[in-house]
């Protein structure tokens, strides 16, 4: 599996009743995934690879918020 397959299987996974270590491996996991991305995308500038990784930053971003708990400056 390529890493753009790992990506798109993670996009689709459900996020719900998710224990908070499974959040923080599902963190990383996404983290891992974008920078992977960035790296092939620094090479090829493939506008498909921009949106899969703005898309996970997504979802990364909303695993992060649930992990922190809201911010009183929201």
């Amino acid at each position: 599996m390529n890493f753009t397959e790992l990506a798109l299987e993670f996009e689709s996974r459900k996020m719900s009743n998710m224990s908070t270590s499974d959040r923080v491996t599902a963190s990383r996991e996404a983290k891992e995934l974008i920078l992977k991305i960035n790296e092939v995308y620094k090479e090829t500038k493939d506008e498909k690879l921009m949106d899969l990784m703005k898309r996970i930053t997504v979802k990364k971003k909303k695993i992060d918020k649930r992990l922190k708990g809201r911010l009183t400056a929201d």
